[in-house]
């Protein structure tokens, strides 16, 4: 279970995500700095959900070089603070 602290804004973190495939797991990591994290609705459809919409947590980081980073959140994504 993430803390609440992890996605502060202004906290630093380390972002892993992993995309299970076939015969083989990619797995990436971002590091930056916590702009916000919200939950979003997106433009699919999905019965019984709120406003009958799937929504997802996304959390934007600022990278050490500026770049804005916004990233969807699932059960293969570990947030660490640094």
């Amino acid at each position: 279970m993430l803390e609440a602290v992890a996605f502060a804004p202004g906290t630093r973190v380390r972002v892993t995500q992993q995309m299970p495939q076939t015969h083989a797991v990619w797995t990436t990591s971002v590091e930056g700095t916590v702009c916000r994290y919200r939950q979003a609705k997106t433009g699919s459809w999905f019965a019984h959900a709120k406003e009958d919409r799937l929504w997802l947590d996304r959390l934007e980081l600022r990278k050490d070089d500026g770049e804005l980073v916004t990233l969807n959140l699932d059960r293969y994504s570990v947030v660490e603070s640094l």
